[in-house]
């Protein structure tokens, strides 16, 4: 029998190979039913020539057991297939996470290993400017005491002038070594152990003394410190008698007779 497509209700299936094998299984187990039932039910089980035939055997395909078999199989494949899929991406995902982790904490031990680096500098540099700073201070000190060591003055009138304003100077006592020398010649002629004995002072108890002719109680009041408190004494009679002029008459320069 052959069987190409089966109507229902109007349409026409087609039948694959499967369901063509399914069929003729059917028809053969159909045919199988019509022999036995001809058979008189008071027959006897004696076997004659004219029994029917035995049918052919039912043969059934193995085909679509196979096929299911290979579906299972690809779903699991490819159950298989999307499982390692999605692990593999997991992996991925957490190897790209773990590589920016490390990449951030090396970047972050850089930043400090810098930032460390940098402070240090820093404190380097101003470690050296402090040392460059004291050893210039030391050095002008010494420059200065070595210079101020070094100036010397002659022991003689020039000398003692000359000491004379560089102590004014650094007192703010107005003078200059003309103004000095005029007055000192005046008044004793350049002579630090010149003493007045007539005038109105020696006459009072109080004569007037060294080389600028000052009484005692004029040199204690306007003496200079760091000076001798010798009245004699060339340098400090100078600068007593150049702080009591500069007081009273503004500079020992404006003095141009007895003061």
């Amino acid at each position: 029998m052959k069987l190409q497509s089966i109507s229902v209700r109007g349409r026409s299936l087609a039948l694959n190979k499967r369901n063509k094998i399914a069929i003729g299984g059917v028809a053969v187990l159909g045919a199988t039913a019509v022999a036995l039932s001809a058979v008189p039910s008071n027959a006897g089980t004696t076997t004659t020539a004219e029994v029917a035939a035995p049918a052919a055997p039912v043969v059934f395909g193995t085909e679509h057991v196979k096929n299911v078999q290979a579906s299972v199989t690809d779903q699991v494949a490819s159950a298989s297939l999307k499982v390692a899929a999605v692990e593999a991406k997991q992996k991925a995902a957490a190897q790209v996470a773990a590589k920016a982790a490390a990449a951030k904490k090396a970047a972050a031990e850089a930043a400090a290993k810098q930032k460390a680096a940098a402070k240090a500098a820093a404190q380097r540099k101003a470690e050296l400017a402090r040392q460059a700073k004291e050893a210039a201070s030391r050095s002008a000190q010494r420059a200065q005491v070595k210079k101020a060591a070094a100036k010397t003055y002659p022991n003689n009138l020039d000398g003692w002038i000359r000491q004379s304003l560089d102590i004014m100077k650094s007192k703010g006592i107005p003078g200059t070594y003309h103004g000095l020398h005029r007055n000192i010649m005046r008044e004793s002629s350049g002579n630090p152990n010149a003493i007045n004995d007539w005038d109105i002072n020696a006459i009072n108890g109080v004569p007037s003394k060294g080389l600028l002719q000052v009484i005692p109680p004029t040199f204690q009041a306007y003496h200079v410190p760091g000076t001798s408190w010798d009245i004699y004494n060339p340098v400090a009679n100078i600068t007593a008698a150049a702080n009591y002029a500069a007081d009273r008459y503004g500079s020992i320069d404006n003095v141009f007779s007895a003061y």
